[in-house]
């Protein structure tokens, strides 16, 4: 991801996701963390993305971790978001991950089915988020 792809980004992702949400693509996510920032392109043009980062928290080994994706409407159904995830899989895998993790708001079914269909396990995570602040985790293990 280049820093045009993510100023675009912060540009359209509100009009992709039909409501507020580009706080959540906070700069740290190009600037800091920005190593595994994807974009997924046709014709030239930005069609998806994925902000993931890899987590090495001390006692865990290392996580893949999927902040946040987002994939023009136009482009939706298309394989977009499973390219974007194999990619950052395979980028996870080489860097000796033992795992992806991926979080979403209670309700959100469309995520829920999208990550298991890709072989994610998800659980329901009381306080996960803050007191009475439940979200989905998504864990899927990967092999050595």
């Amino acid at each position: 991801m280049r820093k045009s792809d993510f100023d675009h980004v912060v540009e359209v992702i509100d009009h992709w996701w039909g409501g507020p949400g580009g706080t959540l693509a906070h700069p740290m996510f190009f600037y800091e963390l920005g190593e595994l920032a994807t974009v997924a392109e046709e014709d030239g043009r930005i069609v998806g993305f994925l902000f993931g980062f890899i987590s090495t928290t001390t006692g865990v080994d290392k996580t893949g971790y999927v902040h946040l994706v987002g994939i023009h409407p136009d482009f939706r159904r298309r394989a977009v978001g499973r390219l974007l995830y194999e990619q950052f899989l395979a980028r996870c895998t080489e860097q000796g991950c033992r795992r992806l993790k991926a979080i979403a708001t209670i309700g959100n079914d469309a995520a829920i089915r999208f990550h298991e269909g890709l072989g994610f396990v998800a659980h329901e995570t009381e306080d996960y988020a803050g007191p009475s602040r439940k979200r989905i985790v998504f864990l899927k293990e990967l092999t050595p």
